[in-house]
């Protein structure tokens, strides 16, 4: 296993560090984008530390219920002259923000990774999505909410359309894994239907999604349109939950579930992207060099810490002994690091619960006889939060990693040798948020993913050809969550539908001095001919 220098080698905080990260520019970026949370002035605020090292990076302030409650007060005020505006001004907004985040990438690329501890590869994979969420919706948004004709009751006399009006104020709960690319899918779609927005991001990675904010202002959307605030589920959930038009959930299972219940007692609406345990499917006929670097891409871009990463390959016995040794190897060969630059290929983990998850999760397949082919232990020498990519064999179904998701650098291969077999394990779990599969023939691929229950399916891809196709829906089945983002699914779940019918001549109920039974035996023959015209 290669490496790069350790992160913490030899840096002291100063004036040219952030976290002990060298990155003088971000050091000014972050006291500024912190001075944009609301509320905080009375609870004690939070300090942000840097994966990579463990020092400071920024002290943020928590707000209270009372200042949580108070910003959707003035939310509410801005979204009424948001919504009256054009949804072609709206869109013009979007498309100047894409504009300057490719123009300030660098800005990004820094941030995400000095608060989330990603390789730079992977924070540009953040980048991108972003650009692409914003031109997407700065493209489609005004056809998408476009009033919608349909055929009325009564031909010509009935006519009738669809509307769509915002929600109102949507309330938004943001992870810390991919906190600018999942900022974007979930804000950005809210605005262009005419909503305005209250996000709580995660304390650890708050700045990227502040860092988005300041430059949709700068694009033009109005102040107090999208507010952000910060805080501890605990303290300010209740408001979250009791103040939102809309709630937009991306975290665990049990979390997504309880928010579930509470927002169902308001009769308003929600959707969740939860968990997973997302398998991938390498058919006999598969290219195993090419598998073998896809799958290590799937597995360990973001050291794993991401919502639709690969945990379990099955791959079919003819090809397995050659593939599991191409896999290993190409997993062994990668480069760890934290440095601002290009050069490492995996980053560390975020927080010191993921570390204690994915070292337990390990220890305890070790423990009960699996494998650990490579990897298998943590990295301090390179920073407080490093854990190597880790493939495991021999996993058992008493092993906690079996079925519970890990969230880390680890995966599991295990064989198979009827290609019904493998979808029917790979289709054994409570998830259903993405999965993979490889094959040559790509028909064949297409036939085993749609036998796939998840969400989100890719053909000789880990993730990227579905999460970056923007047009596309993407969400989970079973357990790993409700609704979708992205696509016209993805903007529409933010608005209320309206359907209204304007009848005219012919009234629908008996006129005076008509039988009811001329009017009901009328009426049957209307629609036995309504029947046999043709479909439009």
């Amino acid at each position: 296993m290669t490496s790069t220098t350790p992160a913490n080698a030899s840096h002291t905080e100063g004036p040219s560090t952030i976290g002990g990260v060298p990155g003088a520019p971000a050091v000014a970026r972050a006291e500024r984008l912190v001075r944009r949370v609301v509320g905080g002035a009375d609870s004690a605020p939070v300090q942000m530390r840097a994966p990579f090292t463990g020092q400071p990076i920024a002290t943020l302030p928590q707000a209270t219920d009372a200042d949580v409650r108070a910003v959707f007060d003035q939310a509410r005020e801005a979204q009424r002259a948001w919504a009256d505006r054009p949804v072609q001004d709206r869109q013009r907004i979007l498309i100047r923000l894409h504009d300057l985040v490719l123009k300030r990438q660098e800005e990004a690329l820094d941030l995400v990774q000095i608060e989330a501890g990603k390789a730079r590869m992977d924070a540009f994979d953040e980048v991108s999505a972003t650009a692409l969420v914003a031109a997407y919706y700065g493209k489609h948004s005004a056809k998408i909410l476009s009033p919608r004709r349909a055929a009325g009751l009564i031909p010509v006399l009935t006519k009738v359309g669809e509307l769509r009006h915002p929600k109102g104020v949507v309330g938004i709960i943001s992870p810390w894994n991919y906190p600018l690319a999942l900022t974007a899918m979930d804000v950005l779609p809210a605005l262009a239907a005419g909503n305005a927005v209250v996000q709580k991001p995660d304390n650890q990675t708050a700045l990227s999604a502040l860092w988005l904010q300041e430059l949709a202002e700068e694009a033009g959307l109005p102040a107090g349109v999208w507010q952000i605030v910060l805080g501890r589920g605990s303290k300010i959930g209740d408001a979250l939950v009791e103040e939102s038009d809309y709630l937009c959930f991306t975290g665990s299972t049990p979390t997504g579930k309880g928010l579930a219940a509470r927002v169902a007692e308001r009769l308003t609406s929600y959707s969740l992207e939860l968990g997973g345990k997302n398998p991938m499917i390498v058919l006999p006929d598969a290219d195993v060099a090419k598998t073998a670097a896809g799958a290590v891409t799937a597995c360990f871009s973001s050291a794993g810490q991401l919502c639709v990463s690969v945990e379990r390959i099955y791959v079919h016995e003819s090809i397995r002994e050659e593939f599991t040794r191409a896999f290993v190897a190409k997993t062994a060969a990668l480069r760890l690091g934290g440095a601002l630059d290009y050069q490492a290929q995996m980053g560390s983990l975020t927080s010191e619960d993921q570390l204690a998850t994915v070292s337990a999760h390990v220890e305890d397949a070790r423990s009960k006889g699996a494998k650990v082919l490579t990897g298998g232990k943590a990295r301090p020498d390179l920073g407080p939060l490093f854990y190597e990519p880790t493939v495991l064999t021999d996993v058992t179904e008493d092993v906690k990693l079996f079925a519970e998701e890990t969230f880390g650098p680890v995966v599991s291969i295990y064989g198979y040798t009827d290609v019904t077999e493998a979808i029917e394990r790979a289709n054994d779990t409570k998830f259903g948020l993405n999965a993979s599969v490889w094959s040559r023939n790509g028909r064949a691929g297409w036939e085993v993913a749609a036998r796939l229950k998840a969400g989100t399916v890719n053909v000789n891809e880990g993730f990227a050809a579905t999460f970056g196709t923007v047009g596309l829906p993407m969400g989970g089945m079973k357990e790993s969550g409700v609704g979708r983002r992205n696509g016209a699914e993805g903007l529409l779940k933010y608005t209320e539908a309206q359907a209204i019918a304007v009848q005219r001549g012919m009234p629908l109920r008996p006129g005076k001095g008509i039988p009811p039974t001329l009017w009901a035996k009328s009426l049957s023959m209307s629609l036995k001919a309504l029947r046999r015209l043709p479909r439009r």
